[in-house]
């Protein structure tokens, strides 16, 4: 089953204990938390402090999408924030094996997000170690962008090569995700969806209907 994870990226610092809470209501089975420090991308997110604060007001898996560079000196802070997932974008690292190895070696899960400019054929030594590859569904860095729809086939090659090869990856597709786009992720083959500002924008009380509508 499709496992729903809000991107909490727009919602105001001082609202995310309230809203973290509704999601969980909800049903969420993911928290979905970017981290952006305007290295690899321009913007500024969230840092290890949020992730701190989420978990002590959730149980749901803290899906944590670090947009930074380099990663190394950042890692120790955001698996002891609480972090149940760490992904990285792997281009960003000299040796992202030796990354991924290090989370593992924390009882962290692990994973890679690929830029839309990436194929996924470049960093597929990493696919036996990963549990999950983020498939990025617009350019990384803000939210409220546009679907790009070249992506599908991205998130169905993927979904071949997982079956051809059993690999054990979980696949998640990130931006620009609605009703529309996110029915066709699922058809390709996604297994998580980072959602934002399809859900995020609506009154609180239809969390729980939006989510399981893709359900």
């Amino acid at each position: 089953m499709i496992k729903i994870s809000p991107s909490i990226l727009n919602v105001k610092t001082e609202n995310i204990a309230s809203k973290v809470k509704k999601l969980d209501a909800a049903g969420a089975d993911y928290i979905h938390i970017d981290v952006m420090n305007g290295t690899y991308v321009d913007n500024i997110s969230f840092n290890s402090d949020i992730v701190k604060e989420i978990k002590k007001i959730t149980s749901k898996v803290l899906d944590v999408h670090l947009m930074i560079k380099p990663i190394k000196p950042h890692l120790e802070e955001y698996i002891n924030a609480g972090s149940d997932i760490i992904t990285f974008h792997p281009e960003v690292e000299e040796n992202p094996m030796e990354i991924i190895k290090f989370i593992k070696k924390e009882n962290v899960q692990t994973g890679i997000a690929l830029h839309p400019k990436i194929n996924i054929l470049e960093y597929e030594e990493l696919f036996t170690e990963v549990n999950q590859i983020i498939v990025m569904t617009v350019i990384p860095g803000f939210g409220g962008q546009q679907f790009i729809d070249t992506q599908v086939k991205k998130i169905e090659d993927l979904c071949r090569l997982r079956k051809k090869k059993d690999y054990k990856f979980k696949i998640s597709a990130d931006g620009g995700i609605n009703d529309i786009s996110g029915k066709k992720c699922i058809k390709s083959g996604a297994d998580i969806l980072a959602i934002g500002s399809f859900l995020l924008t609506k009154p609180e009380t239809e969390f729980d209907k939006i989510i399981n509508s893709f359900k």
